[in-house]
């Protein structure tokens, strides 16, 4: 149930409200108002595909952070099945910003790493609100590592504003820590599937996003900065220019994949994952199992080859010849 609207999702408001209203006034009574319900969801259904067919950067930005939006324990929960949680980075410590452990995926043992926001305040607090400390990354690598060497595929789920950017954080080598995830996943000689579920924000998601396959949710963002962040640094105002940045910035799921910096984008329920978690959850899991085939078809030098390809080619560059 959807308990919180964003702002351009008021004029739905009003009708679901209308709709919930005469369905309880039609409850225990001999009136029939069969059509008029029908009619009324032939509105609302209208209405909700005019608004979610014309969605700008910023209002897509809105629903990857929606406060309602399935987490990584949901699709943990929902998809694998046997799934035991693994702590610690056998040097300093937990961190909640980051769940991972073995689970299976019809039977095939894995490995599930992913960021997890939290579902509640007293929740979004415990987790860092997803934003993991060094030793969240040191974790996620050391449960990579122990993939690799029973070989078993790697599952990651990306939802992050980006790494935990404290002094501790930073005291602690936070960017050593991302540094070398990046590198060791270029490495790992085991299948690796990555998912925006959410928000991807960052070195912080990059960190666990290194993978053979890299797919996004439709209404999730995937960014090397926040709008709010790229705006306060272009135009001195983070909330006046957030929009036109979001826009700018071509963070959305269809925009990368068709840069080639993914492979492809999920379909949601219309409306948002919010609306349907156990359908969306579904969805997840067919593409999950379609790509998790395709990979464990290809012996591992040719999957790390394809894999350095995938990433080397990403982006443009221009040579000049000196004078």
């Amino acid at each position: 149930m959807v308990k919180h609207y964003l702002d351009f999702e008021k004029p739905l408001v009003e009708l679901e409200n209308e709709i919930d209203h005469v369905k309880r006034f039609s409850r225990g009574k001999h009136l029939h108002f069969d059509e008029q319900i029908k009619n009324l969801e032939e509105r609302l259904h209208r209405l909700r595909k005019e608004i979610f067919s014309s969605l700008t950067g910023w209002q897509i930005t809105q629903l990857a952070r929606h406060i309602d939006r399935p987490k990584a324990s949901h699709y943990i929960q929902s998809i694998f099945s046997d799934f035991v949680e693994l702590h610690g980075d056998r040097s300093f410590g937990d961190d909640p910003a980051i769940i991972g452990g073995v689970a299976r995926l019809n039977e095939r043992p894995v490995i599930v790493v992913a960021h997890q926001k939290g579902t509640d305040v007293k929740e979004m607090a415990y987790r860092n609100f997803g934003m993991p400390h060094p030793e969240g990354y040191r974790k996620a690598l050391r449960l990579m590592k122990m993939a690799e060497a029973f070989q078993k595929p790697i599952i990651t789920m990306i939802d992050t504003p980006g790494a935990f950017p404290g002094v501790q954080a930073e005291e602690r080598g936070q960017a050593e820590a991302i540094a070398r995830n990046l590198k060791m996943m270029a490495m790992l000689r085991t299948p690796i599937i990555t998912i925006v579920i959410g928000e991807g924000g960052s070195g912080g998601a990059l960190a666990i996003g290194v993978g053979d396959r890299v797919l996004m949710l439709e209404y999730s963002i995937y960014s090397v900065i926040s709008p709010e962040g790229c705006a306060a640094i272009l135009w001195k105002d983070g909330e006046k220019g957030k929009a036109t940045a979001a826009d700018s910035l071509k963070l959305t799921a269809p925009d990368l994949y068709r840069l080639g910096v993914i492979d492809e984008v999920i379909g949601e329920p219309l409306g948002g994952a919010h609306r349907d978690p156990r359908w969306m959850a579904n969805r997840l899991k067919g593409a999950l199992e379609g790509h998790l085939k395709e990979l464990e078809k290809l012996d591992v030098d040719s999957l790390l080859l394809n894999r350095y390809e995938k990433f080397r080619k990403m982006g443009v560059f221009m040579e000049e010849s000196g004078q």
